[in-house]
């Protein structure tokens, strides 16, 4: 699989002196998190190859009132299963994937279940790590 996750640099509100930009911050995030994803073994993951030539980007946040940055990385990597898979790229900066091998995937009745049940249990720890987010934020 190829996925790109994008993260997010924020910058914090009220330092004015030595702070950083959000772009500084956003590459600086991305430099951490691919150390991280390269030296750091997940559990039937096995990373192939980590880009992160694309340029940190803007995007004007209507809500938030400011520009907000985003520093890509895409990953290719093997998963053992499509559960790995899934726990794997569940995460706030994913972006988009790609399934380069196989071509094809037949799953039967008992892999469905798995797999609903594995999705099921990622949305439901992301919700909690949301939930956990904005009780934080207030």
């Amino acid at each position: 699989m190829r996925v790109r996750f994008d993260y997010v640099g924020k910058t914090k509100a009220g330092k004015l002196w030595g702070s950083k930009s959000g772009d500084q911050i956003a590459e600086e995030l991305r430099q951490h998190k691919a150390s991280l994803i390269r030296n750091v073994p997940i559990q039937g993951i096995q990373i192939e190859d980590l880009d992160m030539s694309q340029e940190v980007y803007s995007i004007f946040d209507d809500i938030m009132g400011k520009s907000v940055y985003y520093a890509p990385v895409t990953i290719c990597f093997n998963a053992s299963s499509l559960e790995d898979a899934i726990k794997f790229t569940m995460k706030e900066e994913f972006r988009t994937v790609e399934l380069l091998e196989p071509q094809e995937i037949l799953l039967n009745k008992s892999e469905i279940e798995k797999l609903t049940l594995k999705v099921n249990e990622e949305l439901i720890e992301y919700r909690e790590y949301l939930g956990k987010k904005i009780d934080n934020w207030k």
